[in-house]
């Protein structure tokens, strides 16, 4: 009896598609092997787990393309093919090997269509009664004006079908979508370009596993930095901070509607924003493994992967430990669960098991920081956006969310140098803040310097700092402050203007040069500051989290 199955990889590492991806294919692997499988793998990159010699019982040094894929089915031909582990890479060859006769495993090939395609997407929301935010997919810059007018700027416009967050950009006026719209297209041609109102909100988001009935949730992981920044780059802690109860169990009830209606068999990822309302919205959908998946199964002791890889060969959760019905963990990794369904208008019983409570409960905090590799690539802006910038990410776990915060961002290299100042110069939009970071930083015993504008908001508020001069006004000034070595630690959120805009990208890019880290995002700023609240003084140990928008 032939039992050989075809995994995908992600093929070469680069931002948005790497380690995390090969994790997902090397535990597939492993699953497929108990289950009495015979896994092969297609993957080219020397550097994976997922092609060293004896992880699989067959390994393709090939590249993940149609063209390669259809000789290996042809040689091996086996039961069917997994492209839901490696990436977007891997997922994008479903639909053309299904229209191949090809047997997809897991989640059909129509149904990741389904979720890819904006249009069809949007209808299964509608159909479904769950939010998004409102824009369309185009095809030219007059559709992409048109709709920018219709839900108003800024919008989030992007092209389809590509992972990392590649070519996305927050757009603020006409002018400038003008000058991006041909870049978006350029990115993935022949595909759609999305254009959406972008929403300031808290992003959150779940990684299920579902067996096409029942839905797995192990657990919701908010964003620190609020919506605009990629999921790749975004801090986030597990459980959620700043999130009602009420909340966390809409976003399962979406979770396990989309699921349930798409079909999903194995893993699938969704991403949401939350407005000032608490409103939740969904931003988009992955019917695929993401690059949270080891993060959430190590914090939550779920071996997602697994149970993922054996709901796609057919088994249910109900087989594998998890029954049918609502949900709620009570005591954490092989904890006994009680039936609880929540009492919340709106709230459907979908099949779910939402296992949040129980590192809840176990009183710790998992905080996941990107780490990046700015000193090895030049002329890269380090400032974070929609497109990702990240290659990896460390985690923190303690009692406390800003213990496990602090040491999460020192293992990512955000750390004080032996100097006592730190420079603070934030853009208009964010000097509304700037009182509550100076306030923390200076109770901490650090000497402030700032340019003008930050000097005289923070004067008013009756915090002192060094005012310093601008590039553009001559010497000396903060980037020459910066080179002699003087700042140990820059906060610096971008402008708008072109002006500001240049300078910043210069200072930014001296911090690099000069091994200063430099924390571009307003939401990371005031995170840093809670975290040095509880490590470097005591009497303000007692503060609350940041409240996140």
């Amino acid at each position: 009896m032939n039992r050989t199955v075809l995994v995908l990889g992600s093929g070469p590492i680069r931002i948005g598609q790497g380690i995390e991806f090969d994790y997902s294919c090397v535990h597939c692997v492993w699953a497929l092997r108990e289950m009495g499988y015979r896994p092969i793998i297609v993957n080219n990159n020397p550097e994976t787990v997922s092609t060293d010699f004896d992880t699989g019982d067959g390994l393709y040094f090939e590249p993940v393309t149609l063209v390669d894929i259809q000789r290996i089915l042809k040689h091996e031909n086996p039961i069917g093919v997994v492209t839901q582990f490696g990436g977007q890479t891997a997922i994008n060859l479903a639909e053309p090997l299904a229209r191949r006769g090809v047997n997809i495993l897991g989640t059909s090939a129509e149904a990741i269509r389904k979720a890819e395609d904006r249009d069809e997407f949007d209808k299964l929301l509608i159909d479904l009664g769950i939010n998004k935010p409102q824009g369309r997919a185009v095809r030219s810059l007059d559709a992409a004006m048109e709709v920018a007018r219709e839900v108003g700027y800024p919008v989030l416009v992007r092209p389809s079908f590509v992972l990392g967050g590649r070519a996305m950009e927050i757009v603020t006026s006409e002018d400038h979508l003008a000058r991006y719209y041909a870049f978006a297209e350029e990115a993935n041609p022949g595909q759609p370009v999305l254009v959406d109102k972008y929403m300031l909100g808290t992003e959150a988001e779940v990684d299920v596993i579902s067996d096409g009935t029942d839905t797995l949730v192990p657990g919701i992981m908010q964003h620190i930095e609020r919506a605009g920044v990629h999921s790749g780059d975004s801090m986030a802690v597990y459980p959620p901070v700043n999130l009602s109860r009420e909340t966390e169990w809409r976003m399962v009830d979406i979770a396990c509607k989309i699921a349930k209606a798409l079909g999903v068999k194995g893993l699938m990822n969704i991403q949401f924003v939350v407005d000032e309302s608490g409103e939740v919205f969904v931003i988009e959908v992955n019917p695929r493994a993401s690059r949270t998946v080891p993060y959430l199964s190590k914090v939550t002791g779920i071996p997602m992967v697994q149970l993922a890889t054996r709901c796609m060969m057919g088994q249910t959760l109900n087989e594998l430990g998890f029954g049918s019905g609502l949900w709620c963990a009570t005591g954490g990794r092989n904890s006994s669960f009680e039936s609880h369904e929540p009492r919340i208008e709106g709230i459907t019983a979908t099949a779910a098991q939402y296992l949040g409570d129980g590192f809840r409960q176990s009183n710790l905090y998992a905080v996941k920081a990107p780490v990046f590799s700015f000193q090895k690539l030049s002329r890269v802006e380090p400032s974070l956006g929609p497109e990702m910038k990240s290659t990896g990410e460390v985690l923190g776990i303690d009692h406390r969310y800003e213990a496990a915060l602090y040491k999460a961002m020192i293992a990512s290299g955000i750390q004080f140098k032996e100097q006592k100042k730190v420079a603070l110069t934030l853009s208009a939009a964010d000097k509304e803040h700037a009182k509550a970071i100076a306030t923390k930083l200076v109770g901490a015993g650090y000497d402030l310097v700032c340019t003008q504008g930050t000097h005289d908001e923070l004067a008013r508020h009756g915090i002192k700092s060094q005012a310093v001069r601008k590039l553009q006004e001559g010497s000396p000034n903060l980037l020459d402050l910066l080179m002699a070595g003087e700042i140990g630690l820059m906060i610096n959120t971008p402008g708008s203007r072109l002006e500001s805009t240049v300078e910043a990208q210069r200072i930014r890019r001296g911090c690099i040069e000069t091994g200063v880290a430099c924390i571009t995002s307003i939401d990371t700023a005031l995170a840093l500051c809670d975290a040095l609240d509880l490590f470097e003084n005591p009497a303000l140990a007692s503060c609350q989290p940041y409240t996140a928008y």
